[in-house]
């Protein structure tokens, strides 16, 4: 049987007891009589319901048939609607799983764009601070442009009031231009006339000067004048000779002298003769253990360094020192004669004894290197020439020392044949030999001259 048939029989028996229930609840509560005539027609209810049943059964049947036509069409419809659906369905899902792989990337790039939000925030606090530094010192620029702004204005003001100063100055300029132009050439022919008067002046004071030392070198210095200088001048030598005898016996000498300090435009020297040092001249010489010397004037002092035996006669010494030391000495340095026999006469000072007196001197052919004295007159003192005199010449130059108390050693230079370095220790230089030696060449002088 189909079901669609099932379902409408049932319908039918069900509708048929929910009828039959109903009128058996009308019967209840009736009299008997109204129950005996129900159930009469109830009796004779089946014959007539079979033939409805089979009609309404009929009917129900075509009724099925429709509904299952119309079923069939409403199954097609739903099949295909379930059809397109499912199409739907289909494409809805792809385009779900789409949209969930869009998520999936849209969610990656949530991620990313989070964390390059977390970035760009803490950079942008970052840039804040530094932007709020900034501004400050942009605020500070700003204010510092503002002064320089101010500063440029006055600036430029000033620029305009130089400028205009400037025009006014060019225009004075212009004008003083052409008096200078017009001056130099004044000034220039000054000059030249200037340059020719000074010409003339200074040949003038040439001449005059020449003519000045003519006179004074023809005339020469007083002997006062001399011995003036040389008191204000004299250095004094002090020599310590150090050496012990036998026994231990100390045989040390010490000696002062006065001199004076000379050049010959080289180099300058203290001069003396020997007999104002400690040193002796012998055969067998005397072996000093040390010497030691200074030179003073006022109250300066300079060591002496070393000693050295003129040349020509040892007996003569001289002691060399710089310039820097005669400068701290402070005196004045006396240059030789250029031209000692140009005067007959000079002037003997006695280093020792304090006397000066003028001398007369001539040329001997046998001691060519010495001048003898023939005549004197002494000035201050008492006049007694004798070895280790200074000599001057009439123009206040040194001419030479004396030998003895007749020969003056003329000084031209001053070369030496020996000498001496000054120490603590000289036994290296073993001076009783050089002594010796110095002794031998002056006993071969002439006679006179010893």
């Amino acid at each position: 049987m189909n079901r669609s048939i099932l379902i409408v029989i049932c319908d039918f028996l069900l509708l048929s007891l929910l009828t039959f229930s109903a009128d058996l609840s009308k019967m209840i509560g009736q009299d008997e009589g109204v129950v005996t005539v129900k159930a009469d027609v109830l009796s004779k209810a089946p014959d007539n319901n079979g033939t409805e049943l089979a009609a309404v059964m009929k009917q129900a049947l075509a009724e099925e048939q429709n509904n299952r036509e119309q079923l069939q069409l409403e199954l097609t419809r739903a099949r295909e609607t379930a059809r397109l659906q499912q199409v739907q369905f289909d494409q809805q899902l792809s385009q779900y799983r789409q949209l969930q792989q869009k998520q999936a990337e849209l969610e990656k790039q949530y991620a990313a764009a989070a964390a390059n939000i977390q970035a760009l925030s803490q950079q942008l606090q970052s840039d804040s601070t530094e932007n709020s530094q900034t501004r400050e010192k942009l605020a500070a620029r700003e204010t510092e442009l503002q002064k320089q702004k101010g500063l440029a204005t006055t600036l430029q003001q000033q620029i305009e009031l130089l400028n205009n100063r400037l025009q006014s100055a060019d225009a004075e300029k212009r004008l003083v231009s052409s008096q200078v132009a017009m001056m130099q050439q004044q000034v220039a022919a000054e000059q030249a006339q200037n340059a020719r008067l000074a010409e003339s002046y200074r040949l003038l004071v040439t001449n005059s000067s020449a003519l000045t030392r003519e006179i004074r070198d023809g005339r020469g210095l007083t002997p006062n004048t001399i011995f003036d200088d040389f008191s204000k001048n004299r250095v004094q030598t002090t020599i310590n000779a150090v050496r012990t005898g036998m026994f231990g016996v100390d045989m040390s000498r010490n000696k002062t002298g006065e001199t004076v300090l000379v050049t010959d435009g080289a180099n300058i020297y203290a001069l003396c003769h020997l007999q104002d040092t400690p040193l002796t001249l012998g055969q067998s010489g005397t072996d000093w253990q040390g010497i030691t010397g200074v030179l003073s004037h006022n109250r300066s002092q300079v060591p002496i360094h070393s000693l050295s035996f003129h040349i020509q006669d040892p007996r003569v010494v001289f002691m060399p020192i710089t310039k820097a030391e005669a400068t701290e000495l402070g005196c004045k340095i006396f240059p030789v004669s250029t031209d000692p026999y140009k005067f007959q006469d000079a002037v003997l000072v006695g280093a020792q004894q304090g006397y000066y007196g003028q001398c007369t001197f001539q040329i001997d052919l046998t001691t060519p290197e010495y001048v003898k004295l023939i005549s004197n007159k002494a000035l201050y003192g008492k006049f007694n020439p004798t070895r280790g005199d200074l000599v001057f010449s009439r123009v206040g130059e040194l001419m030479g020392v004396m030998a003895n108390d007749t020969y003056c050693l003329v000084l031209h230079e001053f070369a030496e044949s020996e000498s001496l370095q000054f120490g603590p220790d000289l036994r290296n230089q073993h001076t009783s030999t050089i002594l010796a030696e110095l002794y031998s060449y002056a006993d071969q002088l002439p006679p006179k001259l010893h």
